[in-house]
C-alpha cells in the first residue's frame, strides 16, 4: 500500500501566498512523476503542475509565473508554492503520484486532497 498525505491549505486573502506538500508513504521502490491537479465547484479536475523524476517542469497556463513546484527525492515530498493566488485558484489540491511498487508493479496514487480558498 502506499499512501500520500497533503498539507498546507487553507484560506488565504487574493494576493497572499500558500505552500502544499505531499508526503508518499508505504511500499516505494521508486516514484516516477509527481503532480498536483485541482477541481472547483462545479468543475473538471484539472492538472496544475507537474514534475518528473529527474525534475523537468511543466505547469497548466493559469499558473505559470506564480506557482512552482518541487519535489524531495529522499524524501518522496512534493511542494507547490503558489504565490499571487487568485479567487479563481479555489479548489481542492490533489496530489498525484506514479509508484514503482514491486519489478512489475506500478500504480497511480491520489492523495485524499486539501482545500484553498482565496477570498477577502
Amino acid at each position: 500500500q502506499v499512501q500520500l498525505v497533503e498539507s498546507g491549505g487553507g484560506l488565504v486573502q487574493p494576493g497572499g501566498s500558500l505552500r502544499l506538500s505531499c508526503a508518499a508513504s508505504g511500499r516505494i521502490i521508486s516514484i516516477n512523476a509527481m503532480g498536483w491537479y485541482r477541481q472547483a465547484p462545479g468543475k473538471e479536475r484539472e492538472l496544475v503542475a507537474l514534475i518528473s523524476r529527474i525534475g523537468n517542469t511543466n505547469y497548466t497556463d493559469s499558473v505559470k509565473g506564480r506557482f512552482t513546484i518541487s519535489r524531495d527525492k529522499a524524501t518522496n515530498t512534493v511542494y507547490l508554492q503558489m504565490n499571487s493566488l487568485k479567487p479563481e485558484d479555489t479548489a481542492v489540491y490533489y496530489c498525484n503520484a506514479g509508484v514503482r511498487t514491486g519489478a512489475f508493479t506500478y500504480l497511480e496514487v491520489w492523495g485524499q486532497g486539501t482545500l484553498v480558498t482565496v477570498s477577502s
